[in-house]
């Protein structure tokens, strides 16, 4: 083989065989061949190692979402032991998250069930929301509550506000602290009018309707006192539904002042004056001076990471579906 060496090849100073040797020098074939099957062998390798990442990726992801549907709100708590149930409505109540009446409800059964579960203790931090919600939850309360007779109670936290207050007195008690907001006993239904500044921009609406009120509260056209009327009649009638419920609730605990269904909201320490709460107290306090079970237990069903990513691509799938559908030529 040393023979066959070009003489720039040999010393310290030498340059790489490949790169001196000329295309008609003796080896120059094998050397390419070398390299060549050197490239293939690390892409090949490359390519296995991504490969067994996104197939490792898939599994953990599809392990996450089975530990979800199958392991979802349960809890790791012996039966057998008395406790309080605990259930937090955070942020937003509506139709979609951790507040909403289906979230809600189905951990409200799962405390409700529990043998061992002394009374069941609604955490409340919420501004509020969608009375149909709110009614929702509330009707169920007081219907677990006669089927197997527990309390409930509800601690507030910083607020617990319309549909917040719309479930809340549903319990046997409220307790809050003096700092909380409590109330607003009210309805609302707000939106927008661009109709002046359309006329100073010389922008004609042109809105074509089948029916006398389809475009109702239409925010391009100008309200009509027909239509003033109508949205006033909901908001009174949904306004008194809440009055009913709170009355009914709260009963002769409540000391009716004018103003006290007009919206506003209080705080915890006046809330216990008109009548809207019965007393301080926390979760802890409730637990062990109350129910006189001090273990607390958490029932809430919270949407976790592998959830929400679960959802997601449930949904990337229905989308990606429904374009498939549509873009399938129709039959003539």
């Amino acid at each position: 083989m040393n023979e066959s060496l070009p003489p720039e090849s040999a010393g310290p100073d030498a340059r790489p065989v490949a790169a001196s040797w000329p295309a008609d020098a003796p080896g120059w074939e094998r050397d390419t061949l070398e390299r060549l099957m050197f490239a293939t062998l690390n892409e090949q390798r490359r390519a296995r190692r991504w490969r067994n990442f996104t197939r490792l990726a898939w599994l953990v992801f599809l392990a996450l979402v089975f530990w979800t549907l199958v392991g979802r709100g349960t809890v790791t708590s012996d039966k057998s032991l008395p406790h309080t149930a605990v259930i937090e409505i955070k942020g937003e109540i509506a139709s979609e998250g951790d507040a909403s009446a289906e979230t809600v409800v189905a951990a409200m059964r799962s405390a409700f069930e529990d043998t061992g579960a002394q009374a069941v203790v609604l955490l409340i931090n919420s501004p509020g929301g969608s009375p149909v919600q709110a009614g929702i939850i509330n009707d169920e309360i007081r219907r677990l509550r006669a089927k197997y007779q527990k309390p409930v109670y509800t601690v507030v936290e910083e607020s617990c506000a319309s549909a917040a207050y719309y479930i809340a007195v549903a319990s046997d008690r409220i307790f809050v602290d003096k700092a909380s907001i409590v109330g607003s006993i009210g309805v609302l239904m707000d939106g927008f009018g661009f109709t002046g500044l359309m006329d100073k921009l010389g922008v004609e609406r042109r809105l074509m309707t089948a029916g006398e009120n389809k475009g109702f509260l239409d925010p391009f056209s100008p309200q009509t006192e027909k239509h003033r009327v109508f949205a006033q009649s909901m908001l009174d009638q949904v306004h008194q539904q809440f009055i009913d419920v709170v009355k009914a609730g709260r009963g002769k605990r409540l000391k009716e002042t004018p103003e006290l269904f007009s919206g506003l909201f209080w705080t915890g320490q006046q809330a216990i004056e008109m009548g809207l709460a019965d007393q301080f107290g926390s979760l802890d306090f409730v637990a062990r001076e109350v129910v006189k079970a001090e273990d607390v237990v958490d029932y809430t069903r919270r949407d976790n990471v592998a959830e929400r990513l679960a959802k997601k691509f449930g949904a990337s799938i229905g989308e990606g579906a429904v374009r498939a559908i549509k873009a399938i030529p129709a039959l003539h």
